[in-house]
């Protein structure tokens, strides 16, 4: 058996005569810390922003534990800020430094710099006591119970209360139409304070939801106060552990007690629109038949305190009580094409249609001159059917509601979309993935486990804002701003292996960076234009498109949701890495909080695996750790600086393995091999020990723990000393050790073993850590997978069968090249790629078309453009000058279900 002590042993940092591929060489131990540009993804500095947090990457050795780092302007001028390492090289120096930026401090030009940091003007703290958690800035007071259904007791200006107690809440049926309603609310089990400022400090509590005696909906809330902002951020999460087929959500939202003060035409509403705001009064002095005076109307429109009364024409002031107050208002975005206001003079009397319109950003607003609470949902109109509810605004106190889930809509209905259908056996089944390609199994197609994270802003405001001042408010909601170090930055940092920035140095390379923007344009545009929206879909894209319909095949099992399938979350990744595209920024950022949450099972059975691309996201019954993969998300987390919810995740699946002692996650023909004895489990080296190897590397880097260091090291060493290394494709693999276990299996190819993060993940750990029996397997699969068939009989003494997507796997031919500084074999992975057997072919121009109105990209598929994109990626890294020495081949049809 390997030994902890071997672990150690070969766990040696990679020495630099190792050799490094593609943008690794970066990694070696650098001199000095250069200052760390960061930009803002959109180009230039937002008019609003509630705080920023974001990462940013150093090269191996130059950033010590010590080493204290400060935000600053282009010219040197200190900012305040507050800064943390979320990440260490295996040297202990820092890999990723987190930082945190007050709100509306938005310099054009920012860079990291050594130095101590400088605090800002009204620091955030925290103070806790028995039953409270206290965070202030400045005169502002936030507090926390520690116990109850309360999740947020409220928000104090010195000794006056803007904002009152904070709730979770919702409602469940128990049929899907009619049925007996059940509110529920939530209960706080826990309470942690995570960071304590001076910048930023968050706060996070966990509970379920309670109806009745049933405690259910595990939740964890956290709140982020930055320095600067009279805000707090709320992250939401949830976890759906109902049963289906009686627990149907009805609705799921936050609610705010807000005090009101002042006379009723000094209270105002606001409501963000899509046009102009919607700015009214309770009681409106505007459009009357008498006129109060330009004074009283300037001043509510302005959502100012009127003049004295005494000045006011008698005729209006005498019948003040004679205008109708309204009371309720509802913004309701039913679905992504449209959006109603309507409000009511109070319970009992008919809602009054106001206004209405196509996409609402997501904020309303209830107070008066005293003070008063806004609250904003992002995501709001793509997670539809979303609501905002203010209630009670003529009263003492009002109440301003988010709904995730609108109490209008229809409640959720999460059942199997179809029965058995007779396929109660194993071979009934096979018949049906067959034809399908869902892989059914009665009882599997659950949506028990999966979770949903959102997002909401919560403002304690002194007065009710201007208008321009809510709009940018409703702005920064709807479309957060964001920093980002610069891609040339995390380029010199070493980090993620294998790509560079955009190369349009020759025609070729320049074609192949069109069609990387062009593709991203087309994923983008798509989501628009079929609507690939709502509270669970938001965030994924479809796997395979339907030529004869003109329609993705949304209805077929196997081809529906993408799910991650063939790695589309990394594809739009390692685009944000080479240029801070904020659409691809923005829409890879979507894809990881719906990939992470429900396509993931957090709970259960078949918690720590994913499902694969179902008609619903979890009606495959392949139960994958391909899917639930840590590679998705680390990219998204470091970058961000460290996202709490994401982390979560990431170290919830280093324990994923021991799931598979229980579920059977490959196909359902039986196996011809023997069945691995007590404590083992047959596993495969790329869909599964690679993507659970992600989470333990990022645990690693994350903690300093060399457990999973070590985890990494035995399962790395094992898959070398394997009589055929990687091209064995799985072994035995003992859960206690780590190891795997050969069992003569010889060499057993599959296609899908480096399509899920596996070439991305080794060369991380290669040039990470020295494992050079694992550097050696890897790079002979790297070169043997697309071989000549005559080549690699002849080297194996084994029949060569047929390879799919090799395409994708020029990339892997291209590290071998790389590494060994071959130009034959760099030649040949162009020409492999250039093949595109399986996959996209390179377009020297623009293929899209429209048919009858629908924007269309021949042949597509999201395997192939997610594999496309990542080869691509790479082999501009790995081979640049050998792109340029072959043209592209003439373009050709494409078959029917090739490279699914």
């Amino acid at each position: 058996m390997f030994t902890r002590r071997e672990a150690i042993r070969t766990t040696a940092l990679t020495g630099a005569g190792a050799a490094l591929s593609g943008n690794a060489v970066a990694a070696a131990r650098a001199p000095g810390v250069a200052p760390a540009p960061v930009r803002w993804i959109d180009g230039a500095p937002p008019p609003l922003h509630t705080g920023q947090t974001f990462g940013v990457a150093w090269p191996r050795g130059a950033v010590g534990k010590r080493t204290a780092l400060a935000l600053a302007t282009g010219d040197g001028t200190r900012l305040p800020g507050q800064n943390w390492t979320i990440a260490t090289w295996p040297d202990g120096s820092v890999k990723w430094s987190a930082h945190a930026l007050p709100a509306d401090i938005a310099p054009a030009d920012l860079t990291v710099v050594p130095g101590k940091p400088r605090a800002p003007a009204d620091p955030v703290a925290v103070r806790e006591s028995a039953d409270t958690v206290t965070v202030t800035s400045g005169d502002l007071r936030w507090e926390f119970p520690r116990t109850g259904s309360i999740v947020l007791r409220g928000a104090w200006q010195g000794e006056r209360q803007l904002v009152g107690p904070v709730r979770l809440m919702g409602s469940v049926r128990d049929a899907a139409e009619g049925g007996t309603l059940t509110p529920f609310k939530g209960s706080i089990s826990t309470i942690t304070v995570e960071q304590r400022g001076p910048v930023r400090a968050v706060i996070r509590v966990e509970g379920k939801h309670r109806a009745g005696t049933r405690d259910w909906l595990f939740f964890t809330v956290r709140f982020y106060a930055y320095a600067g902002t009279p805000s707090l951020r709320i992250v939401h999460s949830f976890v759906y552990d109902g049963d289906p087929t009686k627990d149907f959500l009805a609705s799921l939202g936050l609610s705010a007690e807000v005090p009101m003060r002042g006379s009723l035409h000094d209270r105002h509403i606001r409501i963000a629109h899509d046009r102009q705001t919607f700015a009214e009064a309770v009681r409106p002095l505007t459009g009357l038949r008498r006129d109060p005076g330009a004074a009283f109307r300037d001043a509510q429109v302005a959502g100012k305190a009127v003049p004295p009364l005494a000045q006011m024409a008698p005729a209006v002031r005498d019948r003040l009580d004679l205008i109708p107050a309204w009371n309720d208002f509802r913004l309701e975005q039913a679905n992504a094409h449209g959006f109603t206001l309507t409000k009511r003079t109070g319970p009992g009397h008919a809602w009054i249609d106001s206004d209405e319109g196509r996409r609402a950003p997501g904020l309303a607003y209830v107070g008066s001159p005293q003070g008063g609470a806004a609250l904003g949902v992002r995501y709001f109109w793509q997670r539809h059917p979303s609501a905002i509810d203010i209630d009670g605004a003529a009263g003492d106190t009002a109440r301003l509601t988010a709904w995730l889930w609108s109490p209008r809509a229809a409640a959720m209905d999460m059942r199997p979309y179809h029965g058995t259908m007779g396929m109660e056996t194993y071979a009934d089944q096979v018949r049906g993935l067959d034809i399908t390609y869902e892989d059914y199994e009665p009882g599997w197609d659950t949506p028990t486990g999966i979770a949903r994270t959102s997002e909401l802003t919560l403002w304690a405001l002194p007065a009710t804002p201007e208008t321009p001042r809510f709009e940018a408010m409703a702005a920064a909601v709807a479309t957060p701003p964001q920093l980002m170090a610069s891609p040339e930055h995390l380029h010199r940092a070493g980090i993620f292996g294998d790509w560079n920035l955009p190369d349009r140095s020759g025609p070729n390379r320049t074609a192949l960076e069109n069609q990387l923007a062009d593709m991203l344009d087309f994923y983008e545009r798509e989501v628009d234009q079929r609507s690939w929206y709502g509270f669970w879909d938001h965030g994924d894209v479809m796997h395979t498109y339907d030529a004869d319909r003109h329609q993705w095949r949304y209805d077929i099992g196997g081809f529906a949701w993408a799910n991650s399938e063939l790695s589309p979350d990394l594809w739009l990744w390692y685009q944000v890495l080479r240029a801070a595209d904020p659409r691809a920024y923005r829409f890879a950022e979507a894809m990881t909080r719906h990939t992470g949450e429900v396509d993931v099972y957090h709970l259960g059975r078949f918690a720590g695996l994913g499902t694969r691309h179902g008609v619903q996201h979890f009606a495959d019954s392949s139960k994958q750790t391909r899917v639930s993969n840590a590679a998705y998300r680390r990219i998204f987390f470091y970058l961000s600086g460290g996202d709490e919810r994401v982390g979560d995740l990431m170290r919830a699946l280093v324990t994923s393995d021991r799931s598979l002692t229980t579920v059977e996650i490959g196909r359902k023909t039986p196996s011809a091999q023997a069945r691995p004895p007590a404590g083992m489990i047959d596993m495969t080296f790329g869909t599964t020990w690679c993507t659970i190897a992600a989470a333990w590397l990022t645990e690693w880097e994350r903690t300093g723990d060399t457990r999973w260091r070590d985890r990494i090291v035995a399962g790395m060493d094992s898959i070398g000393r394997l009589p055929n290394g990687w091209l064995e494709g799985s072994g035995w693999y003992d859960l206690a050790s780590g190891r795997f276990l050969g069992q003569g299996k010889g060499i057993r190819i599959s296609h899908l073993n480096a399509v899920f993060g596996a070439p991305e993940i080794s060369a991380e750990l290669i040039a990470l850590v020295d494992v050079p029996r694992y550097r050696a397997v890897w790079l002979d699969y790297c070169r043997w997978y697309n071989a000549p068939k005559a080549e690699f009989e002849a080297k194996f003494k084994t029949k060569w069968v047929n390879r799919n997507l090799r395409a994708s796997h020029a990339r892997l031919t291209a590290y071998a090249a790389k590494m060994d500084n071959d130009p034959a074999l760099a030649a040949r992975a162009v020409g492999e790629f250039y093949g595109a057997d399986a996959g996209l072919m390179v377009e020297p121009k623009d293929p899209r078309r429209t048919v009858n109105g629908v924007t269309e990209w021949p042949g597509i598929s999201t395997n192939a453009a997610a594999q496309f994109g990542l080869t691509a990626i790479q082999m501009l890294d790995l081979v640049p000058a050998a792109l340029e020495e072959q043209k592209f081949p003439p373009p050709r049809a494409r078959r029917p279900g090739e490279g699914e």
